[in-house]
């Protein structure tokens, strides 16, 4: 193989790494979620802009509130999770800027001062660190199982606020009895890549 990470690691990451859909009742701790973020912020956004937020839905309270919103196929595998997190995107993330991007600090004066352009900027670089997220999951040995069949615009009233934008919710742990749907197909090198 030409990839430089080794076998047991793509596998972990990528060819075992499954949707869980069931969880143990071990807990997820502080420190395994802290590992995976302090791994998974180095993954690059446009000006290192870096607006993901995470709601982590740890008490029985906050869990009781947000389990409604979730689509029916979902609230039982939610309800159970040892641990939950609702990622979004922050709006406001220019404010970060000059700390964040600071050989250019006026990045936030000159391309982020319009309320659509930051929204359309979060939503695409947040989400791509929800990816680095999941990968990070895997990567601390727990399994993520990503959720969008969830109503959104009620979790963002539930738990957020107008200036952060909800783009999943996601139940880690790992994997109980049953966990996985069989793997689905994936399209082909060919099917996806085109030389020009």
């Amino acid at each position: 193989m030409s990839l430089a990470l080794d076998t047991a690691a793509q596998d972990l990451l990528f060819r075992e790494a499954r949707t869980a859909n069931t969880f143990t009742d071990e807990p997820v701790t502080e420190e395994q979620v802290q590992a995976v973020y302090d791994l998974v912020k180095f993954g690059p956004t446009a000006f290192n802009q870096s607006p993901l937020r995470i709601v982590l839905v740890r008490s029985a309270g906050a869990r009781e509130r947000l389990v409604p919103y979730m689509s029916a196929g979902n609230q039982a595998k939610t309800a159970t999770a040892p641990l939950v997190a609702i990622l979004a995107a922050d709006n406001e993330f220019h404010e970060e800027l000059p700390e964040l991007f600071p050989h250019f600090p006026q990045a936030k004066d000159v391309f982020f001062t319009e309320r659509p352009v930051r929204e359309r900027s979060a939503l695409l670089n947040a989400a791509l660190q929800a990816a680095y997220f999941i990968v990070g999951v895997r990567a601390a040995g727990l399994a993520a199982g990503p959720m969008t069949g969830v109503d959104l615009a009620g979790v963002q009233k539930e738990f957020l606020d107008d200036d952060h934008t909800p783009l999943m919710v996601v139940n880690i742990g790992r994997p109980g009895e049953n966990a996985w749907f069989p793997r689905s197909p994936r399209l082909s090198f060919d099917e996806v890549v085109k030389t020009v």
